[in-house]
């Protein structure tokens, strides 16, 4: 797979001597090479290897369980099981930097009598080595009583369903959004139009599956070097283990691929427990079978949507209905359904919109974050609607879109105007004219086409009071540190914090060395998600350089005799702006500056935009602290006999604000791009009565790099985001537009919708015999 860029109607970066442009990765050479170390590459002298014993059942009761076959086998050093725990739980909702009390969604850490999902930990294994600790798990015996499960949202919705943890009902969040008159709105329609749409469970299949290794140090702090996307667990952690949160210390590594399923806890609590009973350095690395029940997956949704629009093509009302799958628990679905609300209505003028949500308890496997976030389960329903109503009043597909794009300036669902220029338009019609020509085939394939806009935020919620620190220091050399406690997962998050200090500092990215994720000695920088960490860490770091700018131009002005404002910096030297030739090299300006005190270095915070929390019975307000928009095109080829779908052309537009590292941004669409493909065509897991039937991938079908067609990207560039120098977000809008966009194109190429994702050959072959038994 390759892409290709275009950047036409982008102006060139003048002025910007590392920024936009696609520079190395600091963390590139390593990768590239295989010198660099995973959470996985780590061991540790007389370290135990670890086990987790799992229930088959998705609801039940605990009735027995007995490892003392387990425990008397040589080798085995711990065996701990609900009974051994103290009445802790694990939190599965992120407190932040602000101590924000958390919501009430605590999950059990082993299972002490209920079972609410397949595959929920019963029993942790430590022992001298790998087999002997999966040795000992089958000599573990437990017996179940099955009690009656709920495994479909609106079973669990009914009176008398059994419920899933607590009292009352299985209702785990609920949000309205009404702006306008509705029923006037439908009132003046010529055509309503209702359509529902079904969204799947989704797995994040990252290449590296969980893994983290623990161990007690000469202070008493549980140290655990782990594969994760947010050191700032280490909190939580010590409120489990019953520890002071100043002896837990969690050391990010590197990370395999996250895309929000190792934003959540994973191995992190069992890994401390271990350590602590034992007293010994432990490890625990899932099995992909591990990793199938071991984390959160995407939420499913069933989206309907009912649309006033005029002959003419003006949308005049909206109402929409969601329901959300959101497993045995809690975790982030308040907040999934939450984004879900928000962006319902797409990049469209909804001026009388009803939006009513719900996310629902079941004995499923708990869904949480995943990249989208519910952004793009609305926009696969939004964007395949925008199709339905425009074939109904029979007008183009494009121009149906035209005629209700929000434009800058306008409000959005809950009557919030971005700060950003919305840029809708302009990508849609060059994605849309990048397609060129249709291709030519013979039956029984079919061509067809699809376009999705979207509208995606970046940045968490902003009644989170969120915050991000980063530090910046130039050394006696001229050479620069940045330290942050921000994850890299792989998208280039640590090196995008360099390339920023090199451009505020006049220094090249190869004199940058970046210090990250490490809770104890890093400033700490918050979760990577929410497409969060280039706009609040990215901005703290360009406050902490641009402090520390200030003063060292102080001190060249002294040096070269003139005004701080007639200091520039660059190519890692200090100059006079008119008079290039009056310079002097970066190292010696620093030596200057020590030689007078002049502090070198700046510990900056970033803080997000606050808004109060959104109306309760309205929801209007703001969410979060600005959007992304874009849109993808593409052209699909359908065998109408077998129904396979072959993707042919993909072509992304995104206005990113400002690109920071090109390279990176054309990485990230690249893989969105595949993500996307896989949410549209083939990825499902399948579940009986709650049990996984698709726990490897020899079930679970991923597209390969022989699936995905070549990616074109257009990146625009409006430099009118929140971000560092006017950038926006990109890691999750890249992902949004593309299963609309296809689910669009096999539309328009077999005459027939398939209402649900994935489109497998079966579901297009049925949509094709159910039309033509209609004819």
């Amino acid at each position: 797979m390759s892409t290709t860029r275009d950047d036409r109607g982008s102006a060139p970066n003048v002025g910007y001597r590392q920024i936009g442009r696609p520079l190395t990765r600091t963390d590139a050479p390593g990768k590239v090479t295989g010198r660099t170390l995973y959470a996985g590459d780590y061991s540790m002298p007389g370290m135990l290897h670890v086990k987790i014993v799992r229930a088959d059942l998705a609801s039940a009761r605990l009735v027995r369980i007995d490892v003392s076959r387990a425990r008397a086998l040589a080798g085995v050093e711990c065996i701990l099981t609900g009974a051994d725990l103290p009445d802790r739980t694990a939190a599965t909702d992120i407190p932040g930097q602000t101590g924000r009390k958390r919501l009430n969604t605590d999950q059990q850490i082993l299972v002490k009598e209920r079972i609410r999902y397949f595959g929920e930990p019963l029993a942790l294994i430590a022992a001298q080595s790998r087999d002997i600790a999966e040795q000992a798990a089958e000599l573990v015996e437990f017996d179940l009583e099955p009690l009656p499960g709920v495994y479909d949202p609106e079973e669990a919705l009914k009176p008398g369903a059994p419920l899933v943890s607590g009292s009352g009902d299985n209702v785990v969040a609920e949000y309205r959004i009404r702006k306008g008159d509705v029923d006037a709105g439908f009132g003046a329609a010529d055509v309503v139009v209702e359509r529902t749409y079904r969204t799947p469970f989704q797995e994040h299949a990252f290449l590296e599956p969980e893994v983290g290794l623990a161990w007690i140090d000469e202070n008493e702090v549980v140290n655990i070097r782990v594969s994760t996307q947010v050191i700032e667990h280490f909190r939580t952690i010590a409120e489990a283990i019953g520890v002071p949160h100043n002896k837990v210390r969690i050391l990010g590594a590197l990370v395999g691929g996250g895309f929000g399923g190792k934003e959540d806890m994973t191995v992190e609590i069992y890994l401390a427990l271990l350590a602590q009973r034992t007293r010994r350095p432990v490890r625990l690395e899932y099995s992909r079978e591990d990793s199938f029940v071991g984390h959160g997956k995407r939420h499913p949704f069933k989206l309907t949507y009912r649309t006033g629009v005029t002959r003419d093509g003006r949308i005049t009302a909206l109402r929409i209905s969601a329901i959300a799958d959101s497993g045995a628990y809690v975790f982030l679905s308040p907040y999934v359904l939450l984004y879900c609300a928000v962006a319902s209505p797409g990049p469209y003028r909804i001026d009388n919109l009803d939006f009513h949500g719900r996310a629902v308890a079941t004995n499923n496997m708990y869904t949480s974050a995943f990249r989208g976030f519910g952004g793009m389960q609305a926009c696969a329903a939004y964007e395949q609607q925008m199709d339905e109503v425009a074939k109904v009043i029979g007008m183009d597909r494009i121009e149906f879109r035209r005629r209700n794009f929000l434009r800058t300036g306008e409000s959005i669902s809950t009557g919030f105007v971005p700060p950003s220029a919305i840029w809708t338009e302009e990508c849609v019609d060059r994605a849309w004219a990048a397609l060129g020509e249709p291709t030519r085939v013979a039956y029984p394939l079919k061509i067809g086409r699809g376009v999705a806009a979207y509208l995606q935020s970046y940045g968490r919620l902003t009644f989170l009071h969120d915050t991000s620190e980063a530090w910046v220091g130039v050394e006696m050399d001229g050479t620069v540190v940045v330290r942050s406690g921000v994850t890299d997962i792989g998208a280039g998050q640590a090196s995008a914090l360099g390339q920023i200090a090199a451009e505020v500092l006049g220094v090249t990215l190869d004199n940058v060395v970046i210090y990250n994720s490490d809770s104890a000695v890093t400033p700490l920088a918050g979760t990577t998600t929410a497409t969060r960490a280039l706009y609040m860490t990215g901005n703290a770091a360009k406050l902490a350089a641009e402090a520390v700018r200030k003063r060292l131009a102080a001190g060249a002005a002294q040096e070269l005799g003139v005004a701080a404002d007639q200091v520039d910096f660059g190519d890692n030297r200090v100059f006079v702006v008119h008079e290039p030739a009056r310079s002097m090299a970066m190292i010696d300006l620093v030596r200057a500056c020590a030689a007078r005190g002049i502090h070198r270095s700046e510990l900056a915070i970033f803080r997000a935009p606050f808004s109060d929390p959104l109306d309760p019975q309205t929801g209007q307000g703001q969410a979060h602290p600005d959007y992304v928009f874009g849109a993808q095109a593409v052209e699909v080829a359908v065998d109408v006999e077998t129904g396979e779908v072959t993707v042919l052309r993909s072509v992304a537009a995104h206005d990113v604000g400002q690109c920071v590292n090109r390279a990176a941004v054309e990485g990230q669409i690249e893989g969105g791009t595949q993500n996307g493909q896989g949410f549209a065509l083939s990825e499902e897991m399948l579940y009986h009565e709650g049990r996984l039937l698709t726990p490897s991938f020899s079930e679970y079908l991923m597209p390969t790099s022989m699936d995905m067609p070549k990616v074109q990207s257009i990146i625009l560039e409006s430099r009118s985001g929140v971000g560092p120098f006017g950038a926006k977000g990109i890691g999750e809008p890249a992902l949004t537009p593309v299963a609309p966009a296809i689910a669009n194109a096999v539309a328009d190429a077999i005459g027939v919708r398939v209402f649900e994702l994935p489109m497998t050959p079966e579901r297009v072959v049925r949509a094709i015999q159910e039309m033509e038994r209609q004819i």
